[in-house]
């Protein structure tokens, strides 16, 4: 993509452009000027007005003529219209902007995909909208998509107005599939809640709130309550305490981030949106697919047809979520066809290069001197 041919076109068009509003605004004064001039002289001239007001009119005309304001704006528009035209040209060579043909048909449930739409607008808090899609495209069956989302949209909207008791409730109501998961989240509650009650300068319900909470977090977070108990050394000159980094406000909208993702863990849901990563990661792949769909049409190859895509597209690694097997001996990548297989020794090829090694007969591995048959062995999943 050539974005230098792009900005200097640009920069073009601007220029013509400029020089073309300049033009036209002058003439516009100037005209206007004449104008005035005349609206002068018939004030002036009262007698024999008639007369006067003939000859000042036809001046006026000549003047006028002789400016040629339609010639001269005509001209700038043109030169203004030809440089924009030049402009789109130039774009629709950098950009594609038919980016339909690098989409492929895909087998896919259109109710999984409505469930994806509707638990997007749920995550977002956008319930109405989620309530109104739901109605139209899933009926009864998304009816339980929205209970979830709500409470944890709620919980999340009072952290962020620094109201940690809802989240607290939850919290120890899942403690226990929170401490399978081996997560804090409960124990951070309750150390933001303190120092919350701290920069209040409530020292004594502070060490209250300590006593009372603290207690079953004492063998994970002990050195983190001892830093906290420290704390209360310095109520009311918190800024100089040797900890101060505690008492951040980014801490809250680091809670509201923690909480959210927590809850989604428990809730079997991802952090992320689903529908935001797939259109995050479609965005970083599209450039790669908008170019193979051209080169294979330019080759008169069906697109639709392709099983497996001839180049690889390399994806941010937030978009990585599953390893990939490339078989060593036909450096061909897995497929649902041609699935990875687990043999007796533990070495790994693909399904197909198994085949052709075996031919119904039993094979020695190509990495060690273990004899192999195929019934011996066993896809496997990454």
């Amino acid at each position: 993509m050539d974005l230098a041919s792009v900005k200097d076109t640009f920069e073009r068009a601007c220029r013509k452009q400029g020089v073309g509003e300049s033009s036209t605004l002058e003439c516009v004064e100037r005209i206007l000027q004449e104008v005035v001039r005349a609206v002068e002289k018939l004030s002036v001239n009262d007698a024999d007005k008639m007369e006067n007001a003939r000859a000042v009119l036809a001046e006026l005309h000549a003047s006028v003529c002789q400016i040629a304001p339609i010639q001269d704006i005509s001209a700038s528009q043109k030169d203004v219209n030809v440089a924009t035209l030049k402009y789109g040209k130039v774009l629709d060579k950098a950009f594609c902007t038919d980016i339909a043909k690098a989409c492929r048909d895909v087998d896919w449930a259109d109710e999984s995909l409505c469930q994806i739409i509707a638990v997007h607008f749920y995550r977002q808090g956008l319930f109405d909208l989620g309530d109104c899609f739901v109605n139209e495209a899933l009926g009864p069956t998304g009816a339980s998509l929205k209970a979830p989302f709500v409470e944890m949209f709620q919980i999340v909207e009072g952290i962020k107005m620094k109201n940690l008791d809802p989240a607290l409730t939850w919290a120890r109501s899942h403690r226990a599939a929170l401490m399978q998961k081996g997560s804090s989240l409960e124990f951070e509650l309750h150390r933001l809640q303190f120092l919350q009650l701290l920069l209040k300068g409530l020292r004594p319900e502070a060490l209250q709130y300590a006593r009372n909470n603290f207690g079953p977090f004492s063998v994970q977070h002990m050195a983190e309550i001892q830093r906290l108990m420290c704390c209360l050394l310095w109520t009311g000159r918190l800024e100089m305490c040797p900890y101060s980094d505690l008492f951040s406000v980014w801490r809250w909208e680091e809670m509201a981030q923690r909480f959210t993702r927590e809850c989604c863990s428990l809730l079997g849901q991802s952090y992320e949106s689903p529908l935001n990563v797939t259109l995050a990661a479609g965005s970083q792949a599209l450039p790669t697919l908008l170019k193979m769909a051209t080169v294979l049409t330019s080759k008169k190859q069906e697109w639709q047809l392709l099983k497996q895509l001839p180049v690889e597209i390399e994806l941010n690694k937030e978009f990585q979520f599953h390893s990939i097997f490339a078989c060593p001996v036909s450096k061909d990548q897995s497929t649902a066809e041609n699935p990875p297989m687990l043999m007796p020794c533990c070495h790994v090829l693909c399904k197909q290069s198994l085949q052709k090694l075996a031919k119904n007969r039993s094979f020695k591995c190509p990495y060690c001197p273990a004899e192999v048959t195929m019934s011996q062995c066993r896809p496997i999943y990454f």
